[in-house]
């Protein structure tokens, strides 16, 4: 990753006008001659952070897509941090402010969010700062374990499962939010770069509320990217996060990543279940694949054409504490 926060060509994406430098190039700019500024803390007892330091800090780039960067800091006392910087931010000063320290609210009082630490809203430069988890994301252990690296066995994999589950269950749980234009109880960009490991394989969901912060920009290379890999729905509703769920389980129980291919699982479902058809990525017999095959039901029934057939996450709740039940 370090390589790759050095090598790759980076775009600038504060505002239209500034597209053609590099954001490296532009950050010694913000850096030099603006003003450090502090961030506005999100923590009751968490460090004060500037955006000189942060900015100073930043050694690799972890991810990017079409809302902006995702950048790992090492700040001064050794502190570990993820640094989100969006592209377009869709809302005024006092009203990012506002969103942001809401969902840092409900963050950071669930033990299945990624805890948001600061923010920033300056004329340029529009950032979030949260925690960092070093095992890196879902989607970088599945990607690591098809390419030789040791694959996730059931076990692991079941847990991170019911860790994303939960996340989501306590993000719908949310009361029906009084204050104008935000939704408290969706969180609209579930994936699996969206999902960051712990050392015990549980899971924390991550950019809760994202989505209702910053616009996507698109270009050339973005478009080419959505087009190969984007398959989640982006809708903001409870049955969109569902729907996004059970594609992140079709992802971990057998690689799948193309909608074309759910139909014919439905079609394969009998043979799947009588062991006539390879399907799981992972060597699973027993007990085990039992699990799987009922981890399997709740995929497909998730992802669902229709979304007013698709379970809620208090279903999927009930039907995951079967499954883990029977794993004691």
């Amino acid at each position: 990753m370090l390589s790759r926060a050095f090598t790759k060509s980076r775009r600038s994406f504060y505002g239209e006008n500034s597209r053609s430098g590099s954001i490296s190039e532009y950050d010694d700019c913000i850096v030099g001659f603006m003003d450090d500024v502090p961030l506005n803390s999100c923590e009751n007892h968490g460090p004060s952070l500037s955006l000189k330091e942060v900015l100073r800090t930043s050694v690799g780039v972890m991810g990017e897509n079409t809302r902006g960067l995702t950048e790992k800091v090492v700040l001064s006392n050794a502190r570990l941090c993820t640094l989100k910087r969006f592209r377009k931010v869709i809302v005024g000063k006092s009203e990012f402010g506002r969103r942001v320290e809401r969902l840092a609210q409900v963050c950071n009082n669930c033990d299945y969010l990624v805890p948001i630490t600061a923010y920033l809203y300056a004329k340029r430069i529009k950032l979030v700062v949260l925690h960092y988890y070093p095992m890196g994301s879902l989607a970088d252990l599945l990607s690591g374990g098809r390419q030789g690296q040791m694959a996730l066995n059931w076990n692991d994999r079941l847990r991170i499962i019911d860790s994303i589950a939960k996340a989501i269950a306590f993000i719908h749980w949310q009361p029906r939010p009084t204050e104008k234009n935000l939704k408290m109880n969706v969180h609209g960009n579930i994936k699996s770069t969206n999902i960051m490991i712990n050392i015990d394989f549980t899971a924390r969901l991550s950019d809760y509320g994202f989505v209702q912060l910053a616009d996507c920009i698109e270009d050339s290379e973005s478009k080419e990217g959505a087009r190969t890999n984007n398959i989640y729905c982006e809708e903001l509703s409870q049955k969109s996060d569902v729907f996004n769920f059970g594609l992140v389980l079709l992802d971990m129980l057998a690689g799948v990543q193309e909608l074309s291919y759910i139909n014919c699982i439905v079609k394969m479902k009998e043979m799947i279940k009588e062991g006539e058809s390879t399907f799981f990525e992972f060597p699973v017999r027993g007990k085990e694949r039992r699990q799987a095959l009922k981890v399997l039901e709740i995929a497909l029934a998730s992802t669902s054409s229709f979304p007013e057939t698709r379970p809620s996450m208090e279903q999927i709740m009930l039907d995951l504490g079967d499954i883990l039940s029977s794993s004691k």
